[in-house]
């Protein structure tokens, strides 16, 4: 009997959830660093398989999938069943409709890719011994994955498929990390090393020796070797193989891949033109707003003229990078104690700070989040970019904590994973816009939760919506209306206080990872809305306690399905 065949006396229910357990299993199978990530250790030795043979056996796997689950009775289902077949309905059908534009073939990016596998250590189990023995597996088989990847970039080029030529040019010094003359003379010197340069001392000296005799020997003489001919590759071969221009538009069927990747990010059906034109209306509304502010610390320069003094005052930024680090420590301690005024319900889950590691520091964000494992032995983790700290403004620490840590996302995510009685493809579900909307619509509760009290951080709050609203403009502009970089690049640097090197940054993010931006001030808008229209109706009656926490309970959805449930929350309400 095949494995997902079910009985004759096996409920509609109990096939549906069969089938989302078979599913989420083999998800994880072929995703294997997801898996990491998730904190289910069942492949941390193993890395994805990048082959054609692979990837249609993913295909056929998921159609067969969504034809198991439409000849299920969903009219038969409890209404929170029928939730769940249509939100994995709505997974399945979404994998499969941007297969035809092969999204595998532009994984690579300046933030992400094979260049900074090292960091993958960051998410690993390394407490045991035996913790590290698999990573050493796992490491075993980075040649492998290397040279499925050099095949995966060599059909991506002859299908002219692949990342702007500017934009993997920033590759070019990652992977030198890898391979650089100090690491050439000494495999202690490679980034794969600093997971075994401090093994904890309760390992007993004869297995650190060995573990760490192990990882050298293997850093010399099988990655490196590997990262040498990778590098090779990449530069001879992909690198001039690359597009010119930044647009995905020019690639073979680009316009429809953006669409694609617009309406997957954020849950709706809004076009390009149409994205634009309401960031063109953000961005003048919030401008008008940052003039107030401006005008209130008694600045009689122009706008343009204060982003200048912002940037390039020293008063606005630390000379150290342990100094940053320590702001951003205490502003997390600051804001936790107010989080009982605005939610009922919060996360067990602890969260801890992390400095971005300088692998990839150079060429990513502000910060970022990474979420807790699954099996509790892992924190959720706020990433805080410490390369060059002077260009770091001071007023942007309250809005980046309050996104990134809590309330922002490691508040939702955990308070998702943390619904056992949820299935799984719900308690992780991605849906951009809610999680990116809920992040910078919690932005916006810093003013209740005490912040923002100084002016400049007041506009460091207007700078992040501005940015959100920025992004609308400029993603649409180059993927969909033709725009250079550095139009991009001189749009972002004329109405957002961010420092150069983040504008930079920001730019070269939305063009290799087309879509993603928008998918912030979509959804926070929308969120937005439902909060006016709850409290509107509610009156005197709105809790906003009881009203977050219906927004995060059942984890991420799609936007018109959160509508739905707040709509059904204050008829609710009202009939009490």
């Amino acid at each position: 009997m095949p494995p997902h065949a079910c009985t004759e006396t096996s409920s509609p229910i109990q096939q549906l959830h069969t089938l989302f357990a078979e599913c989420w299993d083999r998800e994880l199978a072929e995703n294997p660093i997801t898996a990491t990530y998730i904190g289910d250790p069942r492949f941390n030795a193993l890395w994805p398989d990048l082959s054609s043979a692979a990837q249609a056996a993913s295909e056929a796997a998921n159609r067969a999938a969504l034809s198991r689950l439409l000849a299920l009775p969903r009219e038969a289902l409890p209404a929170e069943e029928q939730l769940n077949f249509d939100l994995f309905e709505h997974e399945l059908r979404a994998r499969l409709a941007v297969l035809p534009f092969q999204p595998l073939a532009y994984a690579i990016s300046a933030r992400e890719g094979p260049q900074s596998l090292n960091e993958l250590a960051e998410i690993m189990p390394l407490d045991r011994v035996a913790d590290v023995e698999v990573w050493l597996q796992r490491l075993r088989g980075l040649p492998n994955y290397l040279a499925q990847y050099t095949e995966l970039l060599r059909r991506a080029a002859h299908e002219r498929r692949t990342q702007p030529r500017l934009l993997m040019e920033r590759v070019l010094p990652q992977l030198q990390m890898q391979v650089s003359a100090e690491v050439l003379a000494d495999p202690t010197q490679s980034p794969f090393y600093s997971a075994f340069a401090q093994l904890p001392a309760r390992f007993g000296n004869a297995a650190v020796a060995r573990l760490q005799a192990e990882a050298q020997a293997l850093i010399a003489q099988a990655i490196v070797p590997a990262y040498q001919d990778f590098q090779a590759f990449f530069e001879r071969e992909y690198l001039p193989a690359c597009r010119e221009s930044v647009g995905i538009s020019d690639t073979p069927e680009g316009l429809a891949y953006y669409q694609n990747r617009i309406e997957f990010h954020t849950t709706t059906q809004l076009t390009a033109q149409q994205i634009h034109q309401i960031g063109l209306d953000e961005v003048a509304r919030i401008q008008a707003e940052m003039k107030q502010v401006m005008q209130g610390l008694g600045y009689r320069g122009s706008l343009t003229e204060f982003f200048a003094f912002l940037r390039s005052d020293p008063q606005f930024y630390y000379s150290s990078a342990e100094d940053l680090f320590a702001a951003y420590v205490l502003c997390a301690k600051k804001i936790e104690p107010e989080l009982c005024k605005l939610f009922g319900k919060l996360p067990r889950t602890p969260y801890g700070l992390r400095a971005i590691p300088m692998t990839s520091a150079p060429n990513t964000t502000a910060a970022y989040y990474s979420g807790p494992s699954d099996d509790g032995l892992r924190a959720g983790y706020y990433y805080v970019n410490l390369y060059r700290p002077e260009m770091r403004p001071k007023y942007e620490i309250e809005v980046l904590t309050v996104h990134e840590a809590v309330p922002g996302h490691h508040l939702q995510i955990a308070l998702a994973q943390e619904q056992q009685d949820l299935p799984k493809f719900r308690r992780f579900a991605g849906y951009n816009a809610y999680l990116e909307g809920w992040a910078l619509y919690a932005e916006t509760l810093g003013f209740e939760l005490g912040l923002y009290q100084d002016p400049y951080s007041h506009f460091g709050q207007l700078t992040y919506d501005m940015w959100r609203a920025v992004r609308l403009v400029v993603d649409t502009g180059l993927h969909a209306l033709g725009w250079t970089r550095q139009q991009a690049i001189d749009y972002f640097r004329a109405h957002a206080a961010k420092t150069e090197v983040d504008i930079i940054n920001e730019v070269d993010r939305y063009i290799g990872w087309p879509g993603q931006a928008l998918s912030y001030k979509i959804g926070q808008l929308r969120v937005l809305a439902m909060r006016r229209r709850a409290e509107q109706h509610l009156g005197p009656d709105f809790d906003i306690r009881a009203y977050h926490d219906m927004l995060l309970d059942g984890g991420a959805l799609p936007l018109d399905l959160l509508d739905r449930k707040v709509d059904a929350w204050i008829q609710a309400q009202q009939a009490v």
